[in-house]
């Protein structure tokens, strides 16, 4: 497996002591981003949940700014096991951090992807995932079975203009997320590679009902 850097950097939307016992929900930014980018979706947010956003290891070729969970670029690219070594480094990063057994993921495009391997890896750890603009690796991994007796709630959406993700991974993620979860979610009509106040809104309503328990 590559070799990821660990996770050292990230904001939070509260301090040490106020963490306790309440339900994390972790932001993964896309590429090119940093830890600020997702954070800015916090008024959006339930307030329920303590906010954490870790910045992606891996810097970007000068002189691109931000960051990137595994590389876009050349014959790496190619190879899901970049994106497997970097759910790892989320892992570990969230077994450092997390004191409560609630927790969940939220990423766009390269987040997006990421969240839905870190819950491949370990089925049993996350309550659910929201995938915006992203997509789900394509290959194998050993729990994807248990993955799909478990089908955690994931909440998949997308813009009807979005050229960035490629249409062969748009196709595999439509026939992989349902087998896989409990899936909810929308194609909005007009949307680039970005996030819409109804997106947002839809995000919301999401996570309310994993606050209420519902599916």
């Amino acid at each position: 497996m590559p070799d990821i850097p660990p996770l050292t950097t990230a904001l939070w939307s509260h301090e040490p002591h106020e963490r306790a016992g309440r339900p994390l929900l972790v932001l993964l930014h896309g590429y090119g981003a940093d830890e600020r980018d997702l954070f800015g979706l916090r008024p959006l947010l339930p307030d329920e949940f303590v906010l954490a956003a870790p910045r992606a290891p891996l810097g970007l070729p000068w002189p691109t700014p931000g960051y990137s969970w595994y590389p876009i670029e050349g014959l790496e690219s190619r190879d899901p096991s970049h994106v497997t070594a970097a759910a790892s480094a989320l892992h570990a990063f969230i077994d450092d951090v997390a004191d409560t057994d609630s927790v969940g993921l939220l990423g766009f495009s390269q987040g997006g992807a990421i969240a839905l391997q870190a819950m491949r890896l370990r089925p049993e750890r996350f309550a659910f995932a929201v995938n915006l603009s992203g997509y789900a690796t394509p290959g194998e991994l050993p729990l994807d079975g248990e993955l799909a007796r478990i089908r955690p709630p994931v909440f998949w959406g997308r813009g009807s203009r979005d050229d960035i993700i490629p249409e062969f991974l748009v196709a595999h993620t439509t026939e992989w997320l349902p087998a896989h979860s409990e899936l909810s979610g929308r194609v909005y009509p007009g949307l680039t590679h970005s996030i819409s106040d109804q997106e947002a809104a839809d995000v919301r309503a999401f996570l309310e009902r994993r606050l209420d328990g519902g599916q």
